[in-house]
């Protein structure tokens, strides 16, 4: 989603990331669909926020990520898919 230019993100978010992504990696390696990827990580986060913040801030966090994705941030994940 929306790039850090400021270092504003929290120092673990590297971390998580990279977590995320290998758990990503594995799961297609182990030939589950994308959109079941996809959606159990989005259950999952959906999950998280709703048991650590209020509902205006999850739409918040919603609104964000549907702003990236109506502005073109995204453009560059489809040209450069990551290797399975």
């Amino acid at each position: 989603m929306q790039q850090d230019p400021a270092g504003m993100a929290p120092e673990d978010l590297s971390h998580a990331g990279s977590v995320v992504d290998k758990a990503i990696e594995y799961m297609m390696e182990q030939k589950i669909a994308p959109i079941s990827i996809a959606s159990a990580l989005l259950g999952g986060a959906l999950g998280l926020l709703a048991r650590t913040m209020d509902d205006r801030a999850i739409a918040g966090v919603l609104r964000n990520a549907l702003a990236s994705v109506e502005s073109g941030e995204l453009n560059e994940a489809r040209q450069h898919p990551p290797q399975a």
